[in-house]
C-alpha cells in the first residue's frame, strides 16, 4: 500500500474563502487579455522634399510602398521640419524643442558664405547636442521602452549619451561618403563589397524588430538617404535614364533611384510587422528638412533645403496606427509641425511628459481620434535662424537673394498668414499662403495691419523663447560685394 507524503493543510474560514475565490476569478488573465507591448518606429528621410513621394503628389518618382501606407495613415499636408537643414532639425525633433532652447542653429559654423557679404555677425552655433537636454530616447527608456537608432545622428558622437540602448550609424557625420560597402562609418562595420547602405540599416533594424517582438520599443530610423552623394543603384537608375523630367523633378537618374530604393526598404518595415505579428504599431513617416532645390522642385513652393521659404521647411508626414482604421480618412490641411512628434509619441504610449522640460509641440493625437479643437488653426509655428547659409550655387536656389540660401533672421506662419524677418536692415515679407503658396506676392506693405499683428506674434515668441537676435554690425562686410 500506498501512502501519500504528509501534506499540512491550513484551515480556511469561510469568509476568507469567498474572499479568495472573488480574486481568482476577478483576477487579470494576462495570457489572453493583456494588451500587446507598443512598438513606435520614427522613420526620417534626409532632404527628401515635400513633393518627392507619390502620396504628395509626385508625378515622376516610384513610390508604392509609401503610398500604400498612407492610404491606412493619418496624412499631413501642411507639415513643417523644425528648422530648414539636418543638424537643427533633429535636435528638435529629438527634443520637442525650437532652436533657441538647444542652440543648435545650423550645421557646422554660424559664418557661411563670404565674411564680405554678411552685414552682421551671427549667433555662435552648437553642432551637438547638450547631454543635459531631454529627449524622446530618454523618454522612453526610462519608461520600460528598448530604444534604438539605426542610421544618421549627426549630433555629437553617439546616441547614448541621449537614451538609446542600441545605435548602428554615423556619429557625428552629417552624410554618408558613399553609399555602397566599404562605408567607412566610425559605427557601422562595413558589409560585404557593393551591399547598399539603406538597405544595411534596414537590415540592422528589422533584427531589432525580431529581438524585441515581444518587448515595447522605441525604433528611430533616420536614414541617410537622399542625402548627397548621389549614388543609386544601376538596376534602378537605368529605369530613370530616359524617362522625361515632370513638374521640375527628374534631373537626376541617382536621385529617383536613392528614393525608390527608400520606399523599397520601408516596404520591408511593413513586412517584417506583418510576419512578425505585431499588433499594436505606430509608424512615423517624415523628413528632416525640404529638398534641394536645385535637385528636385516642390513646385509650388518657393526654394529648398535651407531656406526658410515653404520648400525648405515643408515636409512629407503620416502617422499610421495599428489600432485605428484610418483607410479613406481626408489627408490634414491643419498647419503641424515636427516638435509635435514628441508629446503625439509620449500621449500614444500613455507616457507623461517630464515636468519642466522646455516642450515647445503639442501632440498629434486629436487628429487620429478625430476631435481637434478649432484653435489648431491659430497656433503659432515659429523658426529661428540668426545664422547665415550660402546658396549652393549663386542665384540656384530661388531664395532671397542669390548668395543665401537664408540671411539671419526669424520667421512665423498662423493660419494663413506666413511673416519672415530678416535682422540685417529689419525686412519684413508677409505672405498669404491659402492664395500663394509659392510665396511670390510680398504684402508686408499692402496688408499693414497684417503686418504688424503677425509681426507682434513674432517679436513674442522671440522673447518667450529668449531667442538670440544678433545686430553687431560686421568689420568685414562690403555692400558692393553683397551680389558679387
Amino acid at each position: 500500500m500506498v501512502t501519500e507524503p504528509h501534506r499540512l493543510v491550513m484551515p480556511i474560514k469561510p469568509t476568507l474563502f469567498c474572499l479568495f475565490l472573488l480574486l481568482w476569478i476577478g483576477r487579470p488573465s494576462f495570457a489572453q487579455d493583456a494588451a500587446p507591448p507598443l512598438q513606435i518606429i520614427l522613420i526620417v528621410a534626409d532632404d527628401l522634399g515635400w513633393k518627392d513621394v507619390g502620396y504628395m503628389g509626385s508625378r515622376y518618382y516610384k513610390t508604392p510602398h509609401l503610398d500604400a501606407l498612407a492610404g491606412r495613415s493619418t496624412v499631413f499636408r501642411q507639415a513643417y521640419a523644425n528648422a530648414s537643414n539636418c543638424a537643427p532639425s533633429r535636435a528638435c525633433l529629438l527634443t520637442g524643442s525650437l532652436t533657441p532652447r538647444h542652440g543648435v542653429y545650423t550645421v557646422g559654423s554660424s559664418e557661411r558664405g563670404k565674411s564680405e557679404t554678411r552685414k552682421i555677425i551671427p549667433t555662435p552655433n552648437r553642432d551637438d547636442l547638450d547631454t543635459a537636454t531631454v529627449t524622446f530616447g530618454e523618454i522612453f527608456q526610462k519608461n520600460g521602452f528598448k530604444t534604438a537608432v539605426f542610421g544618421k545622428w549627426h549630433l555629437g558622437d553617439h546616441p547614448s549619451q541621449h537614451g538609446f540602448d542600441v545605435h548602428k550609424g554615423g556619429g557625428p557625420a552629417g552624410h554618408p561618403k558613399t553609399y555602397f560597402s566599404p562605408y567607412h562609418l566610425k559605427y557601422l562595420a562595413d558589409g560585404p563589397k557593393g551591399e547598399e547602405l539603406t538597405d544595411r540599416l534596414t537590415t540592422e533594424a528589422m533584427d531589432f524588430m525580431n529581438q524585441n517582438k515581444a518587448n515595447p520599443f522605441m525604433l528611430y530610423l533616420p536614414y541617410f538617404a537622399i542625402h548627397t552623394p548621389l549614388e543609386g543603384k544601376p538596376s534602378l537608375m537605368e529605369a530613370y535614364r530616359n524617362k522625361k523630367p515632370t513638374d521640375g523633378q527628374g534631373e537626376n537618374p541617382a536621385y529617383a533611384a536613392l528614393i525608390e530604393n527608400l520606399d523599397h526598404n520601408i516596404g520591408r518595415i511593413v513586412s517584417q510587422i506583418e510576419k512578425l505579428g505585431l499588433e499594436n504599431v505606430m509608424i512615423i513617416f517624415s523628413s528632416d528638412n525640404g529638398g534641394i532645390a536645385k535637385l528636385s522642385r516642390q513646385w509650388p513652393l518657393r526654394a529648398g533645403k535651407g531656406s526658410y521659404y515653404e520648400g525648405g521647411t515643408r515636409v512629407p508626414l503620416l502617422i499610421f496606427d495599428s489600432r485605428k482604421e484610418l483607410a479613406g480618412q481626408p489627408a490634414i490641411e491643419a498647419p503641424v509641425q515636427l516638435v509635435d512628434l514628441l508629446p503625439t509619441m509620449a500621449e500614444r504610449a500613455g507616457i507623461a511628459l517630464p515636468l519642466g522640460a522646455p516642450f515647445d509641440g503639442q501632440s498629434l493625437m486629436p487628429f487620429m481620434n478625430g476631435v481637434v479643437s478649432p484653435l489648431w488653426e491659430s497656433r503659432p509655428l515659429f523658426w529661428h535662424f540668426p545664422v547665415y547659409l550660402e546658396a549652393y550655387q549663386k542665384g540656384g536656389d530661388d531664395s532671397q537673394d542669390a548668395l543665401f540660401r537664408t540671411r539671419p533672421g526669424s520667421s512665423i506662419r498662423v493660419g494663413q498668414w506666413k511673416l519672415i524677418q530678416y535682422f540685417e536692415n529689419n525686412e519684413l515679407e508677409l505672405y498669404d499662403l491659402q492664395n500663394d503658396p509659392g510665396e511670390r506676392i510680398n504684402l508686408a506693405k499692402i496688408r499693414v495691419d497684417d503686418t504688424d499683428r503677425m509681426l507682434a506674434i513674432l517679436q513674442q515668441k522671440q522673447k518667450e523663447l529668449n531667442a538670440p537676435i544678433p545686430s553687431q554690425a560686421n568689420p568685414k562686410y562690403l555692400p558692393e560685394a553683397k551680389l558679387d
